[in-house]
């Protein structure tokens, strides 16, 4: 049965999953996870589109990626950082063949019931994900990560993260905003029972 088309449309919002081959912890070491950063840095110089949101794990990565208009499609911007990585990987440690176990995943958050409620939703899921595997207690420790870019004005990311317009929404400032959106925070950790 042939794969199911991927939607190209502009303006749209894709949650994207990626697993490292034979789901290995091939991104454990810091300086992979720099190296795909770097990747993803120079993606957003050659292309137009906006990053929400990422998040690094040993084995696997999360992007939050907006499309835009007259940008790249979901695909050519996927496929960039992919092989250029892939590309990298494979030179320095001297292996050869695949680096990514499959074809990437994406959820487009528009196209959920509740796109709001499910975006800043997503953006704690993400960020608890090393707290969930027992790497680190709170997810503002973990440093492959943008979630600090929600918690703090001041915090420099080592990628562009432009924020989407239903963080915008929560309140007239930056202040405002995230006060509102940590309360995601504490519902996600009363669901899950999580303490600091």
């Amino acid at each position: 049965m042939p794969r199911p088309l991927r939607i190209q449309t502009r303006g749209l919002t894709h949650h994207v999953f990626c697993r490292c081959i034979e789901k290995k912890p091939l991104l454990d070491e810091c300086f992979f996870s720099d190296l795909l950063l770097e990747v993803i840095r120079k993606t957003l110089e050659r292309y137009k589109f906006e990053l929400t949101s990422f998040q690094i794990m040993d084995n696997h990565i999360h992007l939050v990626i907006h499309t835009v208009e007259g940008g790249e499609s979901i695909s050519r911007i996927m496929q960039y950082i992919k092989a250029r990585f892939a590309e990298r990987y494979n030179r320095i440690t001297d292996r050869c063949g695949p680096f990514w176990n499959e074809r990437f995943k994406d959820k487009i958050i528009e196209f959920s019931n509740n796109p709001v409620l499910y975006l800043l939703w997503l953006l704690w899921y993400l960020a608890f994900n090393p707290v969930r595997r027992g790497i680190v207690r709170d997810p503002r420790m973990y440093r492959c990560s943008s979630i600090n870019s929600y918690l703090d004005e001041a915090h420099v990311p080592p990628v562009r993260i432009t924020f989407h317009e239903y963080f915008i929404q929560l309140g007239k400032n930056f202040e405002e905003r995230m006060r509102k959106f940590i309360l995601f925070e504490e519902a996600y950790r009363v669901k899950h029972s999580l303490q600091n």
